[in-house]
């Protein structure tokens, strides 16, 4: 049966007419050119769960052509955004899009098929393809909304990673950034640097729970993506209006490659693709050499994904091994890297390293992304700051005129236990039920009480937030879909429409079932399967209230160097 009243994210304004319209086999399906692959998108999946004959009408055919279906591009809606009637056409539906970009378009496309019901999602069928008389009127309130997918710790296969992409855009997000380098593998093919494949891309067993357990699986883990296999990928994504971001980190978390090229360490002598989870001290000499070779890399990354933006990576980078070698602070000195005892100061060098690269990506009409950590003096203001370490980090970053994506790992890490209790498989982190990440609010009204510049004309914009899937603990596909459904459903909510109200009714109500329909494996709302839960793996459970307490709701955050307690491998 079709669905108006749970569309999830739900719509800025739905009306309903009370009909059921059935769309009829062999109906016609007109699109303006720029918005003919949302349209292309939705006659073919359509056509396969319904099992019926949808008719695209030829090139530069509008809604003038006497279409059932009709994409129309108009510039009077919002960015992003789309206008959707669906009414009697005689006997039948009619469906009627208007949409101001591509971007619309793909939204539309995907709300259209929700309001067809969980049938929708499956592969194939034969059934009525029946829509309720709507009208409804969209768009989205950031234009950055982003996951990502850490495929860097435990290798998905490219299939796993294309399904990913399907449901990310089934809820109206717009951003894969897609973690592929880390001190656990390295997972991009590069033509150049052959060894970072060769060598980088397994490891000889994993960690199982938290590193401070020191228990492990003895098995061999690996595998990487060739550049047509993330061509595919990316195009794949563009077809559903989802850019891919890359990320290629530096200039810590590189163990992987370090261990395929270890001339580029800091610390001399043999490397090994790490076993274990949390932060490595072994990071990169930041050396003229270094800065070509991730040069030559980023040229290749450019070749194979079209985003405008190219993570960098940054974060957690432990200076320990600059500090040793007196060539590295000599360095920091002779670049003028210097701190307020006028001595060279080699953790400047993390800021001047991103910068090369960040000059490098410009100068082929890239824009870098890098995590907070980065966010310094040194750090070009066209430099994206991806914010997790908190919101008070990212308030300096607004007020030093950097765009920012928020991310923070209190609200929106998706890896962290979705409840208390034993049963949760390999409790990590803190506790984020649906209805917290329901409530995430990427400037919550605290920050804008301790920082009321932020209210203003600032020379940086909040673009966005972001959710992540880190994978130290999600082995599988399956794991991977307990984690991140249904709450990535309530994130994508709270960027795209958080005023809408009754979330968990629309969710019990019919998205739930469409979850269902299209095999994803989720934590269901009152607790895991049975299969679904890891006994006598050790997690490290954190305590957001006592954390808060400690540091302040707003400058609260991961790892800090020299901060008290905070340890090289301290868990992410």
């Amino acid at each position: 049966m079709p669905h108006a009243d749970d569309v999830v994210p739900a719509p800025v304004s739905l009306r309903t007419g009370g009909e059921v319209l059935a769309l009829r086999d062999g109906a016609r399906v007109a699109a303006d050119p720029g918005l003919r692959a949302a349209a292309r998108w939705w006659r073919r999946v359509s056509e396969d769960a319904f099992g019926l004959d949808l008719v695209p009408v030829g090139p530069g055919d509008s809604d003038d052509t006497g279409a059932d279906v009709s994409f129309v591009l108009d510039p009077a809606v919002p960015a992003g955004g789309y206008r959707l009637g669906v009414t009697d056409g005689g006997g039948h539906a009619a469906v009627h899009v208007a949409a101001g970009d591509a971007a619309g378009a793909h939204a539309a496309a995907q709300t259209l098929r929700q309001l067809a019901g969980p049938q929708a999602f499956r592969r194939a069928g034969r059934a009525a393809l029946a829509l309720p008389a709507v009208t409804v009127d969209d768009a989205p309130r950031f234009g950055w909304r982003g996951v990502l997918l850490d495929v860097a710790r435990h290798f998905l296969p490219k299939a796993d990673v294309l399904r990913f992409v399907d449901l990310a855009a089934a809820h109206h997000l717009n951003v894969l950034q897609l973690h592929l380098t880390d001190d656990q593998g390295w997972r991009f093919e590069v033509e150049r640097y052959p060894r970072l494949v060769e060598v980088g891309s397994w490891r000889r067993e994993s960690g199982v729970g938290t590193w401070r357990a020191e228990r492990y699986d003895g098995r061999p883990h690996g595998g990487y993506y060739t550049r047509d296999d993330l061509r595919e990928i990316v195009a794949y994504a563009r077809e559903r209006g989802v850019t891919v971001v890359p990320e290629i980190g530096s200039p810590g978390h590189v163990q992987a490659l370090l261990t395929a090229y270890p001339e580029l360490a800091a610390r001399p002598g043999a490397h090994e693709v790490r076993t274990t989870w949390g932060i490595s001290e072994d990071v990169i000499d930041p050396s003229d050499a270094a800065v070509d070779f991730f040069a030559g890399v980023l040229d290749e990354v450019i070749e194979v994904f079209d985003s405008p933006f190219v993570s960098l990576g940054g974060d957690e980078v432990p200076t320990t091994a600059w500090r040793e070698r007196p060539d590295i602070v000599a360095r920091a000195a002779d670049l003028g890297l210097v701190g307020p005892d006028g001595e060279g100061d080699v953790a400047r060098l993390h800021g001047w390293f991103l910068a090369r690269l960040a000059e490098h990506l410009r100068s082929k009409g890239r824009r870098a992304v890098v995590w907070d950590e980065a966010f310094g003096p040194d750090l070009p203001r066209d430099v994206v700051v991806t914010c997790w370490r908190g919101h008070a980090v990212a308030a300096d970053a607004l007020a030093a005129g950097h765009d920012v994506v928020m991310a923070p790992e209190q609200e929106v890490y998706l890896d962290h236990r979705a409840a208390d209790g034993d049963d949760e498989p390999v409790p990590v982190g803190f506790v984020r039920t649906v209805a917290d990440v329901r409530a995430f609010e990427p400037l919550p009204a605290g920050l804008l009480e301790a920082r009321p510049e932020l209210a203003g004309d600032l020379p940086g914009t909040v673009l966005g937030a972001q959710a992540q899937v880190w994978s130290e603990h999600l082995d599988s596909v399956r794991r991977v879909d307990y984690a991140a459904f249904p709450r990535l459903a309530a994130f994508a909510e709270a960027v795209w429409n958080p005023a809408a109200p009754g979330f968990d009714e629309r969710l019990r109500g019919g998205h739930l079932a469409r979850l269902d329909a299209a095999g994803v494996e989720y934590r269901p709302l009152d607790g895991p399967r049975p299969w679904q839960r890891r006994p006598g793996v050790t997690g490290w459970p954190r305590d957001l209230a006592a954390e808060r307490a400690a540091a302040g709701w707003a400058g609260m955050g991961g790892w800090v160097e020299g901060r008290d307690g905070a340890e090289p491998g301290q868990q992410r």
